[in-house]
């Protein structure tokens, strides 16, 4: 099993920039499909940002455009560039792991880190 740890996260100014990062140890992220998924208080969790097997990326219509998803391989990390934010963007950020995007569900999960956006 995979374990994941992020970094990264604090607070910005609306229009400004994170980057978030997921730190895989345990074995290497191209063994998994990867997202990026957040959660704001009284809302459900949505997938931002995925990466799967195959090196192809999908990204939810709300930061389309914004944000990239990326990997080092030879920092076994994946990254989320988080640019123009918005108060809206604001949430619980973890990233998760499972072997193929088919599986109903993640069973890798990281800690999660805050974002913070002040309008």
């Amino acid at each position: 099993q995979v374990q994941l740890m992020e970094s990264g996260g604090g607070s910005a100014q609306a229009g400004g920039s994170l980057r978030l990062s997921c730190a895989a140890s345990g074995d290497t992220v191209n063994n998994y499909f990867m997202a990026w998924i957040r959660q704001a208080p009284g809302q459900e969790r949505e997938a931002v940002a995925t990466f799967d097997r195959d090196g192809n990326t999908t990204y939810s219509d709300s930061v389309k455009g914004r944000f990239t998803i990326s990997k080092d391989i030879a920092k076994n990390t994946l990254h989320l560039q988080m640019n123009n934010l918005k108060p809206e963007d604001t949430a619980m950020y973890t990233c998760g792991a499972k072997r193929f995007n088919w599986y109903p569900a993640y069973d890798n999960w990281g800690q999660g880190i805050q974002v913070t956006v002040s309008s």
